[in-house]
């Protein structure tokens, strides 16, 4: 269906970042935008106008439009699990009926918050927040990135079924003040029910009469949590169509909005609002999410990049890198299109990162002279908050700007070993400041990106068979590890490991 435009594309003459420039004087606007509050720059890629021509046309043979419009008006989009993508409702901007009934779930969420607040549960000072993926990862991002001057709570997170993480979780935690959420969508997830039981435990050895009443649960399956022992009272629901790693801007959150307050959670979710509009409703050429994938699609297709790299020039922005992982490997690492045929083409490139200066001294060798082209972004942020003086902010961003520069220009010396080849792609992203509306119009950029490069692919990024198989195994060795059906290799370790 989309032969032409991709023969187009893969026929296309590629000239050098530096000519690109040369070519074209109004390069630099072509390839940018402006929107609440975030910059994109994508001018420092090897797309050109010919080009993004070319992606319109493949995105309107994969009837792009039609499958967006698909999202939000509460289509089944998620085809092989038979269920539609609500995370759009969670924001306001999906189907009316799911909008008006994720409205009435954040109602009951707001009123367990001003609860909580009011010591309805009596002294709380602390949150233990246990989940795995995106459960997980999304509240963290927010509580780290949003919360280091809050004073509200302390909220610490867990997801690995390792002692070592529960210890480290609870060690700065007063069982007798803390409340417990757990968030699971089946409230069966192996790993989250063991950390929970293990929390209970916690809460009995302290001697917490009540170890049950200091658990809320957040689950699209009540039913579950409540046969688990959760009062009905303490379950918060969320809808079966949120994925995990599409989650936060549920209940899912509620650690995020008992750490930050509501007024930055709704913020939160109205910058997310903001970026759905924008990629509802802007055409193909103008819209940040979609020129995006174009980018990602180019790289993977043309030059056959395997990876791409996101290093936060901002502390707070840390966990952006991880939570990106989960959100693109799980959602597109796939090998097959919707309809079970083979996708014919690269997919997913493996996401990964770092942090700002820290990454440059660690991993930006091979970025600028190894043998792999690996694209690059750059996320930034204008305004600081730290305590320092300006000029060490400053320091920071010239840093990030210098990089993507270097990357693009490289440096030619009669010595090879200081000769760089430059002609290295990056795009930027710079937020005027990070606050809650920002981060919201971020996170939701991330989705609406990983979405379109599913559309383009022509496979369903919201489900996530590719996550059980190794969970099913292990299960089965749990319950006869001495079984012949496992390899040698496998049975060996068993035995080794004392298990």
């Amino acid at each position: 269906m989309t032969a032409d435009g991709w023969s187009a594309i893969d026929a296309h003459e590629v000239q050098t970042l530096e000519k690109l420039f040369e070519q074209d004087a109004d390069r630099l606007s072509a390839f940018s935008l402006e929107l609440g509050g975030l910059y994109f720059d994508w001018s420092k890629t090897h797309l050109d106008k010919h080009l993004l021509k070319s992606f319109v046309a493949v995105a309107e043979s994969a009837q792009f439009a039609q499958t967006r419009e698909a999202l939000f008006a509460g289509a089944e989009v998620n085809t092989t699990e038979g269920r539609p993508a609500e995370h759009v409702a969670e924001r306001g901007t999906g189907a009316p009926d799911a909008v008006e009934l994720s409205s009435a779930r954040r109602g009951r969420m707001r009123a367990l918050v001003d609860a909580i607040e009011a010591e309805a549960f009596g002294e709380v000072t602390g949150v233990l927040h246990i989940g795995i993926g995106g459960s997980v990862l999304g509240p963290a991002l927010l509580v780290d990135a949003l919360g280091r001057r809050s004073d509200r709570l302390e909220v610490r997170f867990l997801s690995n079924i390792d002692g070592e993480a529960f210890d480290d979780a609870v060690s700065m935690l007063d069982p007798e003040t803390t409340l417990v959420v757990a968030a699971s969508k089946t409230f069966t997830t192996a790993e989250t029910m063991a950390n929970l039981n293990a929390a209970i435990a916690w809460l009995q050895e302290a001697g917490v009469e009540d170890p049950f009443g200091r658990v809320i649960a957040v689950t699209a399956s009540p039913e579950a949590a409540i046969d688990a022992g959760i009062d009905e009272t303490r379950v918060l629901q969320f809808s079966e169509g949120v994925g995990g790693r599409y989650s936060l801007w549920s209940a899912v959150g509620l650690s995020a909005a008992l750490a930050l307050g509501w007024t930055a959670f709704e913020e939160l979710l109205e910058g997310a609002a903001e970026m759905d509009r924008h990629f509802r409703y802007a055409e193909p050429a103008k819209n940040a999410p979609l020129i995006s994938a174009f980018v990602d699609r180019f790289y993977v297709r043309k030059f056959d990049c395997q990876s791409r790299g996101a290093f936060a020039y901002d502390e707070r922005l840390r966990l952006l890198p991880f939570y990106l992982q989960q959100l693109e490997m799980e959602s597109n690492g796939k090998s097959v299109k919707v309809d079970g045929s083979p996708v014919g083409q690269p997919t997913a490139p493996v996401t990964w990162g770092g942090t700002g200066t820290d990454a440059q001294h660690a991993v930006f060798q091979l970025l600028h002279q190894g043998t792999i082209l690996v694209p690059v972004e750059f996320i930034a942020v204008t305004e600081a908050e730290d305590s320092l003086p300006p000029d060490h902010h400053r320091q920071l961003l010239l840093n990030a700007f210098a990089q993507g520069a270097a990357l693009m220009r490289g440096r030619q010396s009669d010595d090879p070993h200081r000769s760089y080849p430059g002609n290295r792609p990056s795009s930027t992203i710079l937020l005027d400041r990070l606050d809650a509306r920002t981060l919201g119009a971020l996170i939701a950029f991330y989705e609406h990106r990983t979405f379109a490069n599913a559309i383009l692919l022509g496979i369903n990024p919201f489900d996530q068979f590719g996550v059980e198989l190794g969970k099913q195994i292990a299960r089965k060795l749990d319950e006869s590890a001495d079984d012949d059906a496992f390899d040698a290799s496998t049975r060996a370790l068993i035995d080794r490991a004392g298990l």
